[in-house]
């Protein structure tokens, strides 16, 4: 059986934390930042943890 792949894409927006809890950035950030106050965008600029419905999908992808 050959060996299982990580999903590059998942790899590269997720991580998987020491507990095991998948990380994602929030959206709204990457651009139209001017408008934005600054109490928004650092709320934005930290991480969040995925849903537990979403985080099982991703794990398969992510090869854990």
């Amino acid at each position: 059986m050959p060996k299982k792949k990580t999903h590059r894409g998942a790899a590269k927006r997720f991580k998987v934390t020491g507990s095991g809890k998948i990380v994602r950035r929030k959206a709204c950030m990457s651009h139209k930042t001017g408008k934005k106050s600054s109490k928004v965008k650092r709320r934005l600029n930290k991480p969040a943890v995925v849903a537990r419905g979403d985080a099982a999908k991703l794990k398969k992808l992510l090869g854990n």
